[in-house]
């Protein structure tokens, strides 16, 4: 057996990469901060900076294990136990990547999806409830699903097998190089279950519910945009061909998406915005995960400037439909994510790293429908598995705990029921430029609430 020296620029590349996933966690708070309204911002952004805590410690306890254990049936479940509490992890080994690197990696990738499902439910969860949810939907949902599409099996120099990885890597040979399925459509499919529980809004379709701060919303797409080079190259596990191939997908499929949602805009509504740019770059990162180590680099504007039109027409599902997908988790994440991921079948390019890796071409490129139907059957299984499981754990715990906030709570704001704070205190401010006397009680805090919040994107 051949051991092998501790590479440390891909170890350099993976732990920069990891902490620039990590990033995207606060970024999307305050992505999706700015666009509730003002009585919910501290809560929105509590529900990622929550995911954030909880997946952490998750993660190391048992989560990594779940994961990327030896599996132990099926390809559907890594050994629980195997790396409990990162157990035997912490010694240098013959590998090129230390071990902990890649824990360290994949477990910011937990994080970010648990926190990209509250976008849905926005306005009127309990907090409580929400991390009760997140710790028992990351371990029955999350960590499986990650065995099954990021656990590759390995092989010794004589060809024995020395691990057996999850079924959609291994045995489906579906291509999900950063987490289309595993992360995008999972987390979409969660959002809309639990949208289904938790019921509309007060004054869904009937009240003002715009953003209250676009400059928050762009400054968190701009988070997300930087961090998800970490997310997508960072996903090569080195410093390499495919990690340069990615990181330029992954900017021009951006790009394009951004293009395409804004003259969606102005062809529909006559005008581009503001949100509309910051929904256009989240979903052409969302599209351009699972396929970019599989495409040229026109295969990825191709992939983006469509992502930003579906997604675009997308969002305006939930009036037709009749759900109330807070963010549009839904028209963003769930559809980019299937869009992204079906694109593999169309796009594969025979000169992109999986391409010859897999000798393999898109349906476009005269290979037919091969990789086509497996991109399918791994899309839709994750949409099922994560929906149905969402909806029992989302229905148990509304039933018994208590999932929405009363409706009094929600018409004061979630921010005063559930943090007994306000985002802006503004009130004593204008008191104090008023000239009101301090000799007395101080004036009683009032909350500024500038009826923006929308329904666009997330």
């Amino acid at each position: 057996m051949t051991l092998l020296e501790l590479d440390t620029g891909n170890t350099a590349w993976i732990l920069t990469s990891s902490a620039l996933v990590l990033l995207m966690t606060p970024g999307l708070a305050l992505f999706y901060g700015g666009m509730v309204r003002a009585k919910s911002v501290l809560n929105m952004m509590m529900m990622s900076f929550g995911a954030l805590a909880l997946i952490s410690v998750l993660w190391v306890l048992y989560g990594y294990s779940m994961s990327f254990g030896d599996d132990v049936g099926a390809g559907l479940l890594g050994n629980p136990m195997q790396y409990l509490g990162l157990n035997g992890l912490m010694e240098d080994t013959d590998a090129s990547l230390p071990p902990m690197a890649f824990v360290a990696f994949q477990a910011v990738f937990a994080i970010i999806t648990v926190a990209l499902i509250s976008g849905a439910i926005a306005d009127r969860a309990r907090f409580g409830t929400w991390l009760i949810f997140a710790g028992i939907w990351a371990t029955v949902v999350y960590f499986p699903i990650a065995h099954w599409v990021f656990d590759f099996s390995l092989t010794d120099d004589a060809g024995a097998i020395t691990h057996v990885g999850g079924w959609i890597a291994n045995n489906l040979e579906a291509i999900d190089f950063a987490g289309g399925t595993a992360v995008h459509i999972n987390a979409g499919a969660a959002g809309l279950a639990l949208a289904l529980v938790l019921g509309k809004r007060i004054g869904w379709r009937h009240d003002p519910m715009r953003p209250h701060n676009l400059t928050l919303v762009m400054i968190g797409a701009g988070l997300l945009w930087f961090g998800w080079f970490g997310f997508n190259a960072g996903s090569a596990v080195a410093a390499n061909n495919t990690a340069s191939v990615v990181w330029v997908n992954t900017m021009v499929a951006t790009g394009a998406a951004a293009l395409g949602w804004l003259l969606t805009e102005r062809i529909r509504d006559g005008h581009p915005t503001s949100l509309g740019a910051a929904s256009g770059i989240v979903a052409g990162l969302v599209a351009i995960t699972p396929s970019c180590s599989s495409v040229s680099p026109i295969g990825a504007i191709i992939i983006g400037a469509l992502a930003g039109v579906f997604c675009a027409l997308a969002v305006g599902l939930k009036y037709k439909l009749g759900y109330d997908d807070s963010l549009d988790v839904v028209g963003v994440h769930l559809v980019g994510g299937l869009w992204g991921t079906l694109a593999v079948g169309l796009l594969l390019h025979p000169d992109s790293p999986a391409g010859v890796s897999y000798e393999r071409s898109g349906l476009l490129y005269g290979g037919g429908v091969d990789q086509l139907w497996r991109q399918a059957v791994g899309a839709f299984a994750v949409l099922l598995f994560s929906f149905v499981l969402t909806l029992a754990i989302g229905f148990a715990l509304h039933k018994t705990i208590g999932f929405r906030i009363t409706e009094e709570e929600e018409q004061a704001g979630v921010d005063g029921s559930e943090h007994a704070e306000t985002g802006y205190d503004l009130g004593s401010f204008g008191a104090g430029a008023r000239g009101v006397s301090f000799g007395g009680s101080a004036p009683r805090q009032t909350e500024v609430e500038t009826n923006h919040d929308q329904e666009v994107t997330a």
